[in-house]
């Protein structure tokens, strides 16, 4: 394992430790406007996994860490109640409602897309209040030391925390959510990376719910 990173009881590979990394407007613009129309389609294509692995009747939808909103825009076609959480200060789109206890906010389905990597503590969603939770992520494979040094995943400061399919689900229960479903549907859009799956996606439901 490289210095300065571990492996916690769930596999999951985290950073020790961090310099602050500053997310703001200007930072959300050149991530995500620089994709262009691509976000608009990788928008319509998680829209479509969500309403593919959610049976029930999807009421309300939180997405955490909106970025530019292009997502919950798409959203509001289909889902009445569209609500968003960002520690930027981009504008949110009209007619969503930011909330900003997203823990306790009370939804159907909440989405962390290339969120949770950031958290400084992932497993604070423990307490989330949602029934279905829709994750996606860089997929580390970690094949050695060298694979992971060149990793393109591998952003020091910026991503604290990589998991592979066992450590999600490992996570996963450790939170009390079953996992429902496991893909990399977004390296249609994104490509996979050297052969290998790209992003990993999971859908979750509350078992205490």
């Amino acid at each position: 394992m490289l210095e300065n990173y571990s492996k916690n009881n769930d596999g999951v590979i985290y950073q020790i430790n961090k310099t602050p990394i500053i997310y703001d407007e200007e930072y959300v613009r050149l991530r995500y406007d620089s994709y262009g129309e691509l976000t608009n389609y990788m928008s319509h294509l998680r829209l479509g996994y969500v309403l593919g692995i959610v049976k029930d009747k999807i009421n309300s939808i939180l997405d955490v860490g909106y970025g530019n909103g292009s997502f919950l825009k798409v959203c509001q076609k289909t889902i009445p109640n569209c609500y968003g959480f960002d520690i930027t200060d981009y504008e949110k789109p009209d007619g969503v409602k930011f909330v900003q206890d997203w823990i306790n906010s009370d939804v159907d389905v909440t989405t962390f897309f290339d969120v949770l990597e950031h958290l400084e503590d992932p497993y604070i969603l423990k307490n989330l209040n949602t029934k279905y939770l829709i994750i996606s992520l860089p997929w580390c494979h970690y094949e050695n030391d060298e694979w992971f040094q060149n990793w393109k995943h591998r952003r020091p400061d910026e991503h604290l925390w990589h998991f592979d399919e066992k450590s999600v689900v490992n996570f996963a229960k450790s939170i009390g959510f079953d996992v429902i479903n496991i893909t990399n549907i977004e390296d249609n859009i994104r490509g996979t990376l050297n052969n290998r799956e790209n992003i990993l996606t999971v859908g979750l439901k509350n078992n205490r719910l």
